[in-house]
């Protein structure tokens, strides 16, 4: 079992960038795809990006697309979500999660685990 922490959220205003960071305890991290998901309030949680467990394969939800950039450091266990050009409506907590499967695009956010507290992003107009 994979057990993570969010960090590096923060306010920047639109078209600015952060990066995001997914720390994890546990021995077997690179074993695991890990994911990124988003809430913003008063909507369901949603997939943004997933990356493999050795890191050869990335996929995206569209409204990320050429935009983010997620990433793994397996020696740190830690996964990255960069974000580039920032918009108001990529306002949300930001959670990352693990799953022990192949890499999807349309797993729900309930079949992932090791949930951290998330961190918030707040874009600015």
């Amino acid at each position: 079992q994979v057990q993570l922490v969010e960090s590096g959220g923060g306010l920047v205003q639109a078209g600015g960038s952060l990066r995001l960071s997914c720390a994890a305890s546990g021995r077997t991290f690179s074993s695991y795809v890990i994911g990124w998901f988003r809430q913003a309030a008063g909507t369901e949680r949603e997939f943004v990006a997933a990356i493999s467990g050795g890191g050869g394969v990335a996929l995206y939800a569209d409204s990320a697309k050429g935009r983010f950039t997620i990433s793994r450091d397996n020696a740190k266990n830690t996964v990255y979500l960069q974000m580039n050009s920032l918009k108001p409506e990529d306002t949300a907590v930001y959670y990352c999660a693990a799953d022990a499967r192949l890499i999807s695009t349309t797993r729900p956010w309930y079949e992932y685990s090791g949930w951290g507290q998330g961190t918030q992003v707040t874009v600015s107009s």
